[in-house]
């Protein structure tokens, strides 16, 4: 299910477009805002040489659908479909292909939520359901031959050499837009796929093409993920197969998708998108292919909820789920958008409550609530018993729900009173530990001071004004905290444009800890973004970094999206509570200390962003239930990926080389598994 900032976007986009030739015809006197530089205190003692971390986050890719035939540069192991044998170095099948083979179900139906199937139950797809364009625009917002000062006006994140992508990789063959469940017949073979992984290729396919999404919710994930102690073994010994893929996504929901289709159509969520991956040996996703070459990536890293966007940026940035509450951190219940995930009478998996963002809440602490005891009794039977962490009374959001604060700070009261917007939180987030110890940080958001301008004049017909649609304000964790959303002093210290990154960068004014989110256009995000647009975004960082060698000698960049977006990996998932974690994501740590192209086998997730900074600047966890409080993991030299200390997660420091500098932090130096 497409997210709801972009579903606004898609709508707004008409506008967008209609603004563009008005402004060609009228060029803009004024550029945008321009960035003010960050004040920054005195440097902190740190465990490391490390002054600066730079946290940039993406979109919805999961690390096999990127790097699915990347082979090491410095001839380290990695866990991909190429090593596995699954397909071979042109994308075609391989001799463990079936290895990734999708089933669907061949039992009766089921009358309540279930998250695996017995062997008996389910049969393999003869071929997988074509993939769909879902979403995938027939046209760009700004099309052929816009002026580039436009675009660069509009999209400062990019550097000139790559403002023309936003005007390339339309679905041109197409003669209607979001008309579901069409097959994209673009990729090759696009109606004869063989049962598994297949490479986003076709004539009319290059790597600059957008392409159709697909739905990542957490009781679908679950479900996906078909995980059950019956399919244990040592090498996954949480039993999780991620082989119901297609399945959960074609079926999870029977609604009649009558936002954009006139005639209304049935809404697939994506059909065989999720098996789709990118070929990095091919030529694709060029950009991160030359950092992983020089620097270090993690083959273990993972989104730390099953599910989407909101919930896994909140527990990047506090560690932790949020909650329902009176807005004074009291939990009630929520007046709607309850999860039922159980299936409706006479299907096998259409869920009651979980339709175009209905599901975002449960209270996963009572097994009576619908689809709560099936994830519950599974945890119990790994034999690590991890707690749910999921206390009495509390309704959990564990899909897409706005934030309880709108850009310019206000509370968003009409959305809290449809249920679509989350009261203001207390949980405690990373910026509040870092200000209790005077230690510099900000979250800087693509089209953020955009955001606020369109909040304030929503029918400007500015473009400068108009971008302000592809703000995230999902993904800015802050953006749901009363600490520092709440307090206008706070706000304006640390809530930021991209722009004022960028101007950070430049003016050496860099704050020690910093989260970039890339703007809707730009963060990769399939159908609504490319990923070679993420890329761009990510050169540009990187130019900018090497035009300040002595901040770039100090600096560590995490360069990571949120979440899988629902693209098959074949990776260990390790659960660590009722929300996750989820499958792997991309991770790549920039830094003169993680040189020479290594692969890290440590298992992480996002929460371990939380650990590194911890650690490097003498912090304490959060609260005393986030999940910083986790041990480091231990592993088997036969199996590195599957902590035998679980839960546990790593703090990233095996994925540096400090050892001129030493280690002066007296900390758990147990995280040692796939270092360099």
């Amino acid at each position: 299910m497409i997210r709801m900032h972009h579903l606004r976007k898609l709508l707004e986009r008409a506008t967008l477009s209609a603004c563009v030739a008005g402004l060609v015809l009228n060029p803009i006197a004024a550029s945008a805002q321009s960035a003010t530089a960050a004040s920054i205190a005195a440097h902190p003692q740190t465990a490391t040489p490390i002054k600066h971390v730079i946290v940039l986050i993406g979109e919805n890719r999961s690390f096999d659908h990127l790097f699915a035939t990347y082979v090491p540069k410095s001839r380290d192991s990695i866990s991909n479909l190429l090593s596995k044998g699954i397909i071979n170095a042109d994308g075609t099948p391989g001799k463990h292909f079936a290895e990734a083979a999708q089933f669907q179900a061949t039992a009766p139906f089921n009358s309540k939520f279930f998250i695996s199937l017995k062997v008996d139950d389910k049969a393999p797809y003869k071929i997988l359901p074509e993939p769909t364009l879902n979403f995938a625009p027939i046209k760009t917002i700004f099309p052929p031959g816009t002026p580039a000062p436009l675009l660069a006006a509009v999209e400062p994140s990019l550097d000139a050499d790559d403002l023309n992508l936003l005007t390339t990789g339309a679905a041109t063959e197409f003669t209607q837009t979001f008309v579901q469940p069409d097959p994209d017949t673009r990729v090759q073979n696009y109606n004869a796929l063989p049962n598994g992984p297949f490479p986003l290729k076709g004539s009319l396919l290059p790597y600059d093409s957008y392409t159709g999404d697909t739905t990542h919710r957490l009781f679908e994930m679950w479900q996906q993920s078909d995980c059950s102690i019956f399919n244990a073994t040592f090498q996954n010994p949480s039993g999780c197969l991620s082989d119901l893929y297609p399945f959960v996504i074609t079926n999870y929901t029977n609604q009649l998708d009558s936002v954009f289709d006139n005639p209304p159509a049935i809404d697939d969520n994506g059909g065989g998108n999720s098996m789709a991956f990118y070929n990095m040996q091919g030529g694709d996703v060029p950009v991160l292919k030359s950092l992983a070459d020089q620097y270090t990536i993690s083959d273990n890293y993972h989104q730390a909820v099953m599910g989407g966007t909101g919930a896994n940026h909140v527990m990047l940035g506090t560690g932790d789920a949020i909650f329902w509450s009176d807005g004074k951190g009291n939990p009630t219940t929520p007046p709607s958008h309850i999860a039922n995930p159980d299936p409706l009478p006479g299907t096998d998996d259409v869920y009651t409550v979980d339709l175009l963002f209905d599901g975002n809440f449960t209270e996963c602490a009572d097994p009576t609530q619908p689809g709560i005891k099936p994830i519950r009794d599974y945890l119990r039977s790994l034999f690590y018993h991890p707690d749910p962490n999921c206390q009495p009374g509390h309704f959990y959001m564990v899909n897409n729900d706005s934030p309880g604060f709108l850009p310019d700070g206000t509370v968003d009261t009409a959305g809290i009173a449809s249920g679509g917007s989350v009261p203001p939180t207390n949980a405690r987030t990373i910026g509040e530990a870092l200000n209790a110890k005077g230690i510099s940080w900000a979250y800087y958001g693509g089209a953020y001071n955009a955001a606020v301008a369109l909040q304030h004049n929503p029918t400007s017909t500015n473009p400068l004004v108009q971008v302000g649609a592809a703000y995230c304000n999902i993904c800015n964790f802050e953006s749901y905290a009363t600490a520092i959303m709440g307090d206008p002093a706070q706000r304006a210290a640390h809530i930021k444009d991209a722009t004022d990154f960028f101007a950070a960068i430049d003016n050496s004014t860099l704050p020690a800890v910093s989260f970039v989110k890339p703007d809707g256009l730009l963060d990769g995000h399939p159908a609504s973004s490319k990923f070679d647009l993420f890329e761009g975004m990510v050169e540009n960082i990187m130019d900018h970094l090497t035009a300040n060698p002595k901040l770039m000698a100090e600096t560590a960049l995490f360069v990571t999206v949120d979440e899988g977006g629902g693209f098959y990996d074949s990776g260990y998932i390790q659960p660590l509570d009722f929300f996750g974690d989820g499958p792997r994501i991309p991770l790549i740590v920039v830094s003169p200390f993680t040189k020479g192209g290594h692969v890290n086998h440590t298992y992480a997730d996002h929460v371990s962003i939380l650990k590194f900074i911890e650690r490097n600047w003498f912090l304490k966890p959060l609260t005393f239930r986030s999940r910083d409080n986790l041990p480091n993991p231990f592993s088997f030299p036969e199996n590195p990926y599957v902590p035998f200390n679980s839960p546990a997660i790593s703090d990233l420091f095996d994925m540096f080389h400090f050892d001129q500098f030493g280690d002066n932090d007296g900390g758990d130096h147990s995280s040692h598994n796939g270092g360099h």
